[in-house]
């Protein structure tokens, strides 16, 4: 058969099934009964809880406000990437929990679920924050120590003699 179908219509058509249809499917907001939306992220060995909700703008991480937990003003920026970057900054509160590797881990894990918690609520805001690498878990993990060696890559001192 060299007849090629460029649309499921002119498969159906080829077949002689004229009960296919095409029906575009557009991704649909994933809100539970609560009205919340969730996401999982992850940094290093930091892993995020991340529920989103229609509120005023206010961030809570593992029961504590995020001026208390995250006390250094570049980890509540990077927290607050994905919102700035879709224009939500007041629209939503955001509760997190998190658990694992360190602070700036930590802080990388909340920002990853909190992107993959907005897309579930608001797919279409999928086109703004993957280009910004928001979407990408960040592989980079610590090496693993090698034996014969006295750290990942660093060998004994050589002695001559």
């Amino acid at each position: 058969m060299t007849d090629t179908a460029n649309s499921l219509q002119d498969l159906g058509a080829m077949t002689g099934d004229e009960a296919v249809t095409v029906t575009e499917t557009l991704a649909q907001p994933k809100i539970d009964a609560q009205g919340r939306a969730y996401g999982t992220g992850r940094r290093k060995e930091a892993v995020a809880r991340v529920w989103i909700k229609p509120g005023s703008g206010k961030i809570t991480i593992n029961g504590r406000d995020q001026e208390q937990y995250f006390a250094r003003p570049v980890l509540r920026m990077v927290i607050a990437q994905p919102l700035i970057e879709a224009g939500r900054e007041t629209e939503f509160d955001v509760i997190a929990t998190v658990k694992g590797s360190g602070l700036m881990g930590q802080a990388g894990a909340v920002r990853h679920g909190l992107s993959r918690a907005l897309v579930a609520y608001e797919p279409g805001l999928r086109k703004v924050l993957k280009p910004f690498g928001f979407m990408t878990r960040d592989p980079r993990v610590v090496e693993r120590k090698k034996y014969g060696k006295a750290k990942a890559r660093r060998s004994f001192q050589f002695s001559k003699r």
